[in-house]
């Protein structure tokens, strides 16, 4: 696989992916990677794991590794499709031969990528899934009360006022809404906003929530962002 470089990731429409990818290293660059380009990414590390987030929640696009444990790829995708979930799936493959190819579509896959592969053609070929699946694909708008976060535009408004974020506050709020009235605590930030899988003893989170609050809740009467004291930080509406 190439090296992780920096994607001009602008232009890109924000994407939730989930990645299932048993190779710790791989899914490791992966989900690097596909942050840096800007978009949010969940992973499962086996097929019934998988399968289990597929059904939980929505998502763009799906990155399917095909051999997988506990249920291969390809069983993955089919029980999937057979549960009438539409949402695009690329499966990757060290089997990259014609019939392989061809068993990965068949069995619901909507594209197939042989390894090894380049990054960037995986990145315009999962964009280019997302942009097949339409509105099929994953909410691309969030609302918490008067707060809004179109993903898609990268713009953020409360009470029909623009806020305008840093890429990583934009980050930090659009996990925040996505888990709206649930507790969101400092592993998961770590893991899923900085990509740390380990906690780096300073105050990032902090800092960083205590900006995104003053550019929120600052000249309102409510605030949303809340401190959960001793568990973490949580979006909710209607409590001043």
């Amino acid at each position: 696989m190439e090296p992780i470089r920096e994607l001009d990731s602008d232009h890109v429409p924000s994407m939730r992916l989930l990645l299932v990818e048993d190779d710790r290293d791989a899914a490791d660059y992966l989900r690097k990677a596909f942050r840096e380009a800007g978009h949010v990414v969940d992973h499962a590390a086996d097929g019934e794991e998988g399968l289990a987030l597929a059904l939980d929640a929505k998502y763009d696009v799906m990155v399917v590794d095909r051999m997988l444990p506990r249920r291969d790829g390809l069983s993955l995708v089919a029980e999937l499709r057979g549960r009438g979930h539409t949402t695009p799936v690329l499966i990757l493959s060290a089997l990259g031969q014609v019939d392989d190819r061809a068993q990965g579509l068949r069995a619901g896959g909507d594209d197939y990528l042989p390894k090894p592969y380049a990054f960037t053609e995986l990145l315009a070929r999962v964009e280019a899934l997302a942009r097949r699946g339409g509105p099929q694909s994953a909410d691309t708008v969030y609302r918490v009360a008067d707060l809004e976060l179109d993903r898609l535009a990268h713009q953020v408004s409360r009470a029909g006022q623009e806020i305008v974020l840093q890429p990583r506050e934009f980050r930090l709020l659009e996990y925040l809404m996505r888990h709206a009235g649930q507790v969101v605590t400092r592993t998961m930030l770590l893991e899923n906003v900085w990509d740390y899988h380990f906690d780096p003893q300073t105050n990032v989170i902090d800092v960083h929530v205590s900006r995104l609050r003053s550019k929120i809740d600052k000249g309102f009467e409510v605030p949303l962002i809340h401190t959960v004291r001793g568990a973490g930080y949580m979006v909710r509406a209607g409590q001043k």
